[in-house]
């Protein structure tokens, strides 16, 4: 027997990504988890204190890196998914 038209298997279709934001959510770096990683120790000790009070809004999503834009006169920044959590 045929199988009816428009059905679609799911074994066949491409695994969902799960994101953890979206454009326009609000941000802000976690400390413990900015201080512990690879990035803080390729970077300045001294980092504002704005990233970690928050908010930040996310620009762009490229892979694991989120731009995000704080409510200041400073240049967007690229941080880490795993770095950000939601204000």
């Amino acid at each position: 027997m045929p199988e009816p038209i428009g059905k679609v298997d799911d074994s066949q279709s491409p695994p969902k990504i799960n994101k953890k934001f979206r454009k326009g959510d609000l941000v802000k770096v976690d400390r413990e988890k900015y201080s512990n990683s690879l990035e803080s120790k390729a970077s300045d000790t001294n980092l504002p204190e704005y990233i970690f009070q928050g908010p930040g809004e996310v620009l762009l999503i490229k892979g694991d890196y989120c731009q995000v834009r704080w409510r200041r006169p400073v240049p967007d920044v690229w941080i880490s998914s795993d770095h950000i959590i939601s204000y």
